[in-house]
């Protein structure tokens, strides 16, 4: 829960890169309404030009619904798959139902590689 004490939002995105067929967006930190605008497009960007996109999430700390609502969104754009989420996000995918929609990887290798 960032909001006004985090002024550095463009930092959500670590970096971006190709992968195969597909781009990689690496994202770090708090992740909510107030954060979410350059990961959001970062990750459109890449689903406008990609047929894969990785978001390599193991720097995430915490994303809210909004966050989770990027992600259903992106997921119905291209094929999404979520690498290295920690503890935090993947009890937030378990309760709403989004780890059966979304495809999560234990590392961004397994994601580029996977199914």
């Amino acid at each position: 829960m960032a909001g006004a004490r985090d002024t550095d939002h463009d930092g959500v995105v670590a970096a971006r890169r190709a992968a195969g067929a597909g781009w990689v967006v690496t994202a770090r930190g708090e992740l909510d309404q107030d954060t979410l605008t350059p990961l959001r497009e970062a990750l459109v960007s890449a689903a406008d030009r990609h047929p894969l996109v990785v978001l390599d999430a193991a720097g995430v700390t915490f994303g809210d619904s909004s966050f989770l609502n990027l992600l259903l969104q992106v997921h119905q754009m291209t094929a999404l798959r979520i690498a290295a989420p920690g503890d935090r996000l993947r009890r937030l995918f378990a309760l709403t139902g989004a780890d059966t929609v979304l495809s999560l990887h234990p590392d961004v290798e397994d994601a580029v590689g996977g199914p």
